[in-house]
């Protein structure tokens, strides 16, 4: 029996890349149960992935040169019968089947927000990438189209979903409030400080509801976008708006179960994951109406003009004095979070692989 060796590339599994992370874990994961008899599943990695599951170690990084050698060799040993790679860093010339999965075009939408180089890299580097991919996975339609504007790739296209991990589920919220001394009632942000996330303007809109419960910011900091916190100083707003920082994955649940509403004013999502984790948590959610997010938020979720701190704020104040919509939309959430899973993406991926 000859046995299809499946092989991907998890060098992402690591803090530095918390979306695509998750997206590379949970795959990982939800494939291994559905592999057959005559197929398997290997990981590469490196000493600082976190996926344990028949890795093979490597030494070079996705920013590494060496990968463009050290990979190639390694699945030539292993005789893969094909490669994927979640990240647009990896070796272009990998000579096995490869597939490649899209997240986003945020670097071309919004190039004012990355350096020269940045925009460079991504340009040439996605570039490579695209063309030495047989078959391109999108996270979402609204991606899937922006893969086609951009680059009319003349290949397999095929779209898989994001899903809410398994952990994410409606939970006690009282040890997570503790711990961050939270109070009963409050709005959550979840996601990282990059322009695009589009703090500024939230806070500007929470600046127009004095009576708002405390907006609570939380996700990766990064200090060369100080932004939201300067706006937090000009408008004297330190009561009403807090700042977590990085959150622990065991605490992400009950920070979002607690959460009086989950706003997400994002310009530009390839999917928007914390959206649905959000409402996997039973948590009402009010949204941009902006690139794959109504395609996640479907009817569950509130939408608003992200670029109008008053469009905010018109539907936040709504929502807020409107609890019985907000019971609605939490319940609707749980619904709409259930038409996503990892074991259905996963059996998406998997019949791709054996097409290849």
């Amino acid at each position: 029996m000859r046995v299809k060796k499946y092989v991907v590339d998890t060098r992402v599994a690591t803090p530095h890349f918390p979306g695509i992370g998750r997206y590379t874990r949970n795959l990982h994961a939800a494939l291994l149960p559905l592999l057959s008899e005559d197929e398997s599943l290997t990981a590469i990695g490196t000493i600082k992935s976190t996926i344990n599951s028949q890795q093979l170690t490597v030494n070079s990084g996705n920013f590494s040169l060496n990968q463009q050698w050290e990979i190639p060799r390694l699945l030539k040993d292993k005789k893969a019968t094909l490669y994927h790679s979640p990240y647009y860093l990896m070796p272009y010339r990998p000579n096995v089947p490869t597939i490649l999965t899209v997240y986003d075009f945020i670097a071309l939408y919004y190039p004012e927000h990355f350096s020269a180089r940045a925009r460079l890299l991504f340009r040439f580097a996605h570039g490579l990438a695209v063309k030495s991919a047989d078959i391109l996975i999108s996270i979402s339609n609204a991606t899937q189209q922006d893969l086609i504007r951009f680059y009319n790739p003349q290949k397999p296209l095929s779209v898989t979903p994001l899903a809410a991990a398994p952990h994410f589920r409606p939970v006690d919220s009282a040890p997570v409030r503790a711990k961050f001394d939270l109070p009963e009632n409050y709005l959550l942000y979840f996601g990282s400080n990059k322009p695009h996330k589009n703090i500024v303007a939230l806070i500007e809109a929470v600046a127009q509801l004095p009576d708002a419960p405390l907006l609570v910011i939380a996700g990766a900091w990064l200090p060369e976008h100080p932004e939201p916190k300067m706006i937090v100083e000009r408008l004297n707003l330190q009561e009403q708006v807090r700042f977590l920082g990085r959150i622990e994955t065991d605490d992400l649940a009950g920070l979002y179960s607690g959460a009086t509403l989950f706003v997400f004013p994002s310009l530009y999502e390839g999917f928007g994951l914390p959206v649905i984790e959000a409402m996997a948590c039973g948590t009402a959610v009010a949204c941009s109406d902006s690139s794959s997010l109504p395609e996640v938020g479907g009817e569950a979720a509130a939408y608003f003009d992200a670029k109008s701190a008053d469009s905010i704020a018109h539907t936040l104040d709504h929502l807020l004095t409107h609890p019985a919509e907000l019971t609605q939309r939490a319940q609707l959430g749980l619904q709409q979070a259930a038409q996503f899973s990892w074991q259905q993406t996963a059996a998406q991926t998997l019949n791709i692989y054996r097409q290849i």
